[in-house]
């Protein structure tokens, strides 16, 4: 899977989606764009996101996945 770093298309990972019954929602819908990356502790990443629409500004990175065609974003094998 390609790396979150600064300037890359994300969007929530479907397994993320799923985790909290929200596959079929507006926030499976959103895409943005990382303009940040900050540690959050040890062993947790941040990403400050320049969503289409209104979400959280900030969201672990591993709830995220880069947007086209990967087993975390479009749901393949």
């Amino acid at each position: 899977m390609k790396a979150i770093s600064i300037g890359t298309k994300v969007a929530y990972s479907v397994q993320f989606l799923k985790s909290v019954g929200m596959s079929h929602s507006d926030m499976a819908h959103a895409r943005g764009i990382v303009t940040a990356l900050g540690k959050f502790g040890q062993h947790t990443t941040l990403a400050t996101i320049d969503w289409d629409r209104e979400m959280p500004e900030r969201v672990n990175v591993a709830n995220l996945a880069p947007v086209g065609l990967n087993r975390h974003f479009s749901n393949i094998d």
